[in-house]
């Protein structure tokens, strides 16, 4: 598990290979065994696969290019119906969200979790035609990948301020 965390990265680059059903059935089975105050499970998502869909959704952010490259989006949503602490329930689908990225990578797939999008929340429930209620938390590009990016991390004595 450890070396699954550690070697994640973010891919914005997808081969034109589809995702399989049964993989993208796997990461959202990861995503929904996340934790959740109250085990309310706030999170809902939208699957899309349509090229047509994709191409409308990503003239909402300026990462257009990784969405349109993608095999699949996963739209994250906050159903505020199933809310009983605000904080709590996005930080739920927050651990929702990093559930199935590491479930991608496990799979050999990519993926990257898109946030700039949300400038444009409205017109995304909106081309969604979502549920009322349901707020925008983020996309999910999904695919094989076609890049390996490598990045670093802050050490330890930059992140631990206090240690009694």
């Amino acid at each position: 598990m450890l070396n699954i965390i550690k070697s994640r990265r973010s891919i914005r680059k997808f081969s034109p290979k589809e995702v399989e059903e049964e993989k993208l059935k796997e990461i959202i089975e990861a995503g929904i065994w996340a934790p959740s105050g109250l085990n309310n499970q706030p999170w809902r998502v939208a699957i899309i696969k349509d090229k047509e869909i994709k191409k409308s959704l990503s003239l909402f952010t300026r990462y257009g290019r990784i969405i349109d490259s993608s095999s699949v989006c996963i739209v994250v949503f906050l159903d505020n119906s199933a809310s009983y602490n605000r904080v709590k329930d996005i930080q739920a689908v927050g651990a929702f969200l990093q559930n199935m990225l590491l479930a991608a990578h496990q799979l050999s797939l990519g993926s990257v979790w898109l946030g700039e999008i949300l400038n444009n929340r409205d017109k995304v429930e909106e081309l969604l035609n979502v549920p009322e209620g349901y707020e925008l938390m983020a996309v999910v590009a999904l695919g094989y990948p076609a890049e390996s990016p490598v990045s670093n991390r802050k050490p330890l004595k930059e992140i631990i301020f206090l240690r009694k």
